[in-house]
């Protein structure tokens, strides 16, 4: 629970949600048409009415789990800014000046706070009389060419009973790795990577920049679940799009009550300035998939202004979802029995001898037992495939919660078994073996809307186009590829004709001399 007065419920948790369109790209050279963006939606990517305007303050996705690489720390990883196309300048993607990035920790399983990670950015410009995000190529993250900056503070807050009881500083001015803007401009980009991962007091480690959305699935879902037939599967729709992610990797003792209760739940939330100058809860994070496919549209704005402590508020939703509903009426796959109590264990209390704290309350968080070793092979089904390191057991970066959900939808821990998932089964970027382990984020040169090559290729024919030719399509109507070039020289010369003819009329006609 936030240290704030107001209350507030759940978190999210089972299929995907539907996006808009990102941005767009247009070359107008004689007629040269615009590229049209993608649109695409994920596990709590514009899940609500209100959050979805309000992109900035829309926190995507939350993992938890024990780090691989050094398993005596956890590593809590959010991510904000859902479908960052990564040519969209000239501001790009910063994180929210006017906003708290929490992350909570419920190390006692009552529903309420414990701890709070809380995050805080500031925008830094250089020069303001230049529309550019970087002047030249940048190469450090003091690079004088690298215009716009950001640094943020990391405060570490400890609550009782929903108050705060003590508040300390952990870290300030660190600096946010910047958006990638292109290979020009960052040619090095892992480096910049490299330098924000900051080392902090008590054997911590944060990092805070963009990177690689890694979220993984097909998004057709809302096509009537995959296009009503299964037809439209295996797509990663995510692909080339980034995020804002904040990372920390916090030795485990200081998380969790004890050895002995090691079970922690984890929940993030943003927090936006109201104009009274308090605070006001916009999104809230725990389970992937929840607000998306769980709670109906009427409540999704309640659900993010919400704290777990409150979540009874939403239980009929869980106990009674309509997705086994939506899928038993486009496939006949018939829906479990209810009430669903194999439900309420996966996405409110934890499930027993897994990552079930003593004495729960029902709430909505991922729920991570930190005394389960990391594996040394992960497999994408997680628990379900008898890794009990992975999902629902906190969330890591290569869990396919997609399919692990559809599956448990369908009644899996109730003996219905069954294969259903997407056909995604990984990333389209590898994650990295140390912290903070997400993938480097897709560059201006390569995103979504941009050919895989970097450059500017024709869809029909192949060929690249350059701004040389003036953004032509190679052989294109009438006279070959120089067509667009004569035409548009030819239409030139025929205006300048125009000007000069009307200049001597209008002198004529000023000296008297007749039409």
């Amino acid at each position: 629970m936030t240290p704030n007065t107001r209350k507030r419920p759940g978190r999210r948790s089972i299929a995907v949600l539907a996006a808009g369109a990102l941005a767009a790209g247009g070359l107008a050279a004689a007629g040269v048409s615009a590229l049209r963006p993608g649109a695409a939606t994920a596990s709590s990517h514009r899940e609500a009415p209100l959050i979805s305007g309000q992109p900035q303050y829309d926190n995507t996705d939350v993992y938890a789990f024990v780090s691989p690489d050094r398993p005596d720390t956890t590593t809590l990883i959010a991510n904000w800014t859902p479908f960052e196309e990564p040519a969209g300048g000239p501001n790009f993607y910063p994180f929210a000046g006017d906003a708290q990035h929490d992350i909570h920790i419920d190390s006692d399983g009552d529903g309420q706070g414990d701890l709070l990670y809380r995050w805080t950015f500031k925008n830094h410009t250089k020069n303001g009389n230049t529309f550019l995000y970087n002047t030249g190529p940048v190469t450090s993250l003091d690079d004088p060419d690298l215009n716009f900056t950001q640094t943020y503070d990391i405060e570490l807050l400890r609550l009782k009973d929903q108050k705060v009881i003590s508040s300390a500083k952990i870290a300030q001015g660190l600096p946010v790795a910047p958006s990638n803007v292109g290979k020009a401009s960052m040619p090095d980009y892992g480096t910049l990577r490299s330098q924000a991962v900051r080392q902090l007091p008590g054997d911590r480690t944060a990092f805070a920049g963009q990177a690689d959305d890694p979220f993984f699935l097909d998004l057709r879902v809302f096509d009537l679940l995959y296009g009503g037939n299964l037809s439209e599967v295996g797509k990663d729709t995510l692909k080339g799009y980034n995020v804002n992610t904040i990372a920390l990797q916090v030795p485990t003792a200081q998380l969790r009550q004890s050895t002995q209760q090691p079970v922690v739940g984890i929940w993030s939330t943003t927090q936006r300035k109201n104009a009274s100058g308090g605070w006001s809860q916009v999104s809230r994070l725990g389970m992937p998939l929840v607000n998306e496919v769980v709670v109906p549209l009427k409540d999704k704005d309640k659900f993010n202004a919400s704290a777990p402590w409150n979540d009874a508020d939403f239980l009929p939703y869980v106990t009674q979802p309509e997705l086994p509903k939506l899928i038993e009426s486009i496939y006949k796959i018939k829906a479990p029995a209810e009430p669903r109590s194999d439900l309420v264990s996966v996405f409110l209390t934890g499930v027993k001898g897994l990552n079930q704290p003593p004495n729960v309350r029902p709430a909505e968080m991922i729920r991570l037992n930190t005394a389960i070793a990391p594996s040394s092979s992960p497999k994408r089904l997680g628990v379900l495939d008898g890794d009990t390191a992975g999902y629902p057991n906190g969330r890591r970066l290569t869990d396919d919660v997609v399919d692990i959900s559809l599956q448990v939808v369908e009644g899996e821990l109730n003996g219905a078994k069954n294969d259903l998932g997407d056909a995604v089964n990984a990333n389209d970027a590898e994650f990295g073996k140390s912290f903070p382990y997400v993938a480097l984020p897709a560059s201006g040169s390569r995103g979504p809307l941009a050919h895989k090559s970097g450059q500017n290729t024709d869809e029909q024919s192949g060929e690249i186009r350059t701004q040389l030719t003036g953004g032509a399509r190679p052989g294109s109507s009438g006279g070959g590829d120089d067509t667009l070039l004569i035409t548009s020289a030819a239409g030139g010369a025929a205006g300048v004709v125009l000007i000069s003819t009307g200049l001597v009329w209008w002198r004529l006609r000023r000296r008297g001399v007749g039409a």
